[in-house]
């Protein structure tokens, strides 16, 4: 009997460890592949969902150059708060500024003086001096800023 007592001890013990090692076995792999979806996952959703910007506070600015310093038939990008902005001067010496950030999918656009026009590289939208969409997918106008010249300092505001 004792014979019979031990060999089924032993049979039981072997059967936990065999479901020990198995269990064990399962939890590590299925964490370790857990862990692995994970470090490839949330990176990839960061990227693809990028935190919200709040909008920029900023009515006014500003710029960095002087009214000489933009010659006719030419447009310079400036930081409008968090945004960019772009600077045409016209061929009749006017200076118009608008957001330069398109309304199609956000790229920079610029002032394209042999079409005396805003472009947009990406998708090849056009923008009239007034922000108005001329051609291409962009939606909507630019945001068109109001532009006023103090001595020899150009300053920009959101607004008519």
């Amino acid at each position: 009997m004792e014979q019979s007592g031990s060999a089924s001890g032993q049979s039981r013990r072997r059967f936990i460890d065999w479901l020990m090692s198995r269990t064990l076995t399962t939890w590590l792999l299925s964490t370790s592949a857990g862990g692995l979806l994970l470090a490839v996952v949330y990176p990839a959703g960061r990227y693809l969902v990028p935190p919200a910007a709040g909008e920029s506070a900023a009515t006014s600015v500003t710029l960095p150059f002087t009214p000489d310093e933009v010659a006719p038939n030419e447009g310079k990008i400036f930081k409008f708060g968090s945004r960019p902005g772009i600077l045409v001067r016209t061929t009749t010496g006017e200076l118009r500024a608008m957001s330069a950030a398109c309304t199609h999918l956000g790229c920079i656009v610029q002032y394209r003086p042999d079409i005396h026009h805003v472009w947009c590289a990406c998708h090849n939208g056009h923008f009239d001096l007034n922000g108005r969409v001329l051609q291409g997918p962009p939606p909507e106008p630019l945001e068109v800023y109001t532009v006023n010249v103090r001595e020899d300092q150009i300053v920009v505001s959101r607004g008519s």
